[in-house]
């Protein structure tokens, strides 16, 4: 056991953090309640690990340590016993504790301790620290009331709370702050992303009172054809023939995306929480061997999953949670020998909302004025106004024999009001620049008519533009709009054949 104890050595930047919290434990009141935030693959379970073998070296006191997973539990559990401290799981089979003078560490599911101390069926004495692993979760703030005597460490990624209504500093009267993601990317620690964004348009998702996209307005948009076409056209560019990871707001989405890559020809499996234990060990076992694995899963990966050989992140949703957001893609920044990058695809404008993921942020900030970060995200709306169709490479070979293809709504649309102009003079215009990219590049009007649904995403971006330009951008309005500009585009080019 002592030869283990050898083998968990704290990096330096782990070694100063645990100075900084026993600074706090040694000088600040024993009821003090202290947060610590470390990225994802920083190794924060390592951390507190040793920080428990200190304390109770130090203290002689006991330790509880409470998940809110019980695979987090099964982790920190085996991670503690490598630090050489005897530590016993509370799980749903513990009833009491008659062994507890046996043991210094008790590692706890959140609603499992919470149902035994509430029913007076369970007494942990002498605990002198608390640690709560993945903090952000206000679950583990009920139980704080039996634990009024205790220092509480809430170790996290994210320093901000899952509920917008309880924000941390309530709860929390201190926050130490780790190391950055640029930093251990720097150092070595952590892969480096390479983020890869699809314009995608989310004026259709609504939010639901936890303050994320629902799942519903979530399967209402990836579930359709054009999503899941740019999905598998997303995966063909960046992600082909290496090992990738599909995270979708929803199991339905999930089953779509199941078939539509078996359909293309593509081995993948799918994975939710309804799946059996030994299910999801056959799945994740599979997943962990072959090398171009495709997983396409619902928020079930985010915590307590570690399979350093992913490649790929596919971010296949939209979400207002920062907390999720470095989740996910922390799931793809585990180093390997020969691993020091990976790829994030994201397909919900989530770095234009939030940033990249591995660009700096001021935790501090956000932990003393939550409301004030909520508040200043980038909207969706802003986003997309911000948005420039760039057409791809393979359509735009397709009209290789047309010089200009760039029209620019707002400009036209500003020329027209000054003159005095009817405002559908702009999609006129348009129109007859598509009709003339068309007839530029095909032999007959049949090629032509053919080659025009080709720009269906030039014709929406235009069409999105100028809807906005007469401030009427309803969904309904849009729709009716792309319908009448492609009957006119058809049209148009007819009339050019016929000339």
């Amino acid at each position: 056991m002592a030869e283990k104890v050898a083998e968990k050595k704290l990096y330096d930047y782990q070694e100063a953090d645990l100075q900084k919290i026993f600074s706090y434990l040694n000088e600040a009141p024993d009821n003090f309640n202290l947060l610590y935030q470390l990225p994802t693959g920083g190794g924060k379970t390592v951390v507190f690990s040793e920080i428990v073998r200190r304390y109770i070296e130090q203290t002689n006191k006991k330790v509880v340590i409470l998940t809110h997973r019980i695979e987090l539990c099964k982790q920190t559990s085996k991670m503690l016993k490598g630090f050489n401290v005897n530590n016993k799981i509370i799980n749903s089979k513990v009833k009491e504790l008659p062994d507890q003078d046996e043991y210094q560490c008790f590692v706890a599911m959140v609603e499992t301790l919470n149902n035994r101390l509430s029913d007076d069926k369970l007494e942990v004495s002498d605990v002198g620290l608390v640690i709560i692993d993945e903090a952000h979760y206000n679950s583990f703030t009920k139980l704080f009331k039996y634990f009024e005597e205790s220092f509480i460490l809430g170790v996290t990624a994210t320093p901000l709370s899952s509920n917008i209504k309880l924000p941390m500093k309530d709860n929390y009267q201190e926050l130490i702050v780790g190391n950055s993601i640029p930093s251990l990317i720097e150092k070595g620690f952590l892969a480096r992303a390479n983020t890869y964004s699809y314009d995608v348009g989310l004026t259709s998702l609504q939010v639901g009172i936890n303050g994320d996209y629902t799942v519903k307005s979530s399967e209402d948009l990836y579930t359709n054809f054009s999503m899941q076409e740019k999905l598998v056209q997303a995966y063909e560019e960046r992600c082909k023939g290496k090992k990738t990871l599909i995270f979708n707001n929803g199991i339905n989405t999930s089953w779509y995306v199941y078939q539509t890559f078996k359909d293309a020809g593509y081995e993948i499996r799918h994975l939710d929480n309804t799946h059996s234990k030994k299910e999801r060990k056959d799945i994740l076992r599979w997943f962990k061997e072959k090398p171009d694995a495709i997983l396409t899963s619902v928020s079930i990966l985010t915590t307590g999953f570690d399979e350093p050989t992913v490649e790929n992140i596919i971010l296949n949703r939209a979400t207002k949670s920062l907390t999720l957001y470095y989740q996910m893609i922390g799931r793809g920044s585990r180093k390997l020998p020969g691993k020091d990058e990976f790829s994030v695809i994201d397909l919900g404008n989530n770095a234009a909302r939030f940033g990249l993921w591995d660009a700096p942020v001021d935790w501090q900030l956000i932990f003393k004025n939550p409301d004030y970060f909520l508040e200043n995200i980038t909207s969706d709306e802003d986003i997309e106004r911000e948005f420039k169709y760039k057409m791809p490479e393979e359509v735009r070979e397709m009209f290789k024999n047309s010089d200009n293809i760039e029209f620019d709504i707002k400009e036209a649309y500003e020329a027209a009001v000054n003159n005095g102009e009817k405002s559908k003079k702009v999609l006129e215009e348009s129109i007859d620049q598509h009709a003339q990219m068309c007839a530029e590049n095909s032999e007959d009007v049949f090629d032509a008519r053919i080659l025009a649904r080709e720009l269906d995403d030039d014709i929406r971006d235009r069409v999105k533009r100028y809807s906005r330009c007469i401030i009427n951008n309803t969904k309904n309005y849009r729709d009716w709009l792309f319908e009448d500009y492609n009957r006119k585009l058809r049209s148009r080019i007819n009339e050019m054949f016929q000339d």
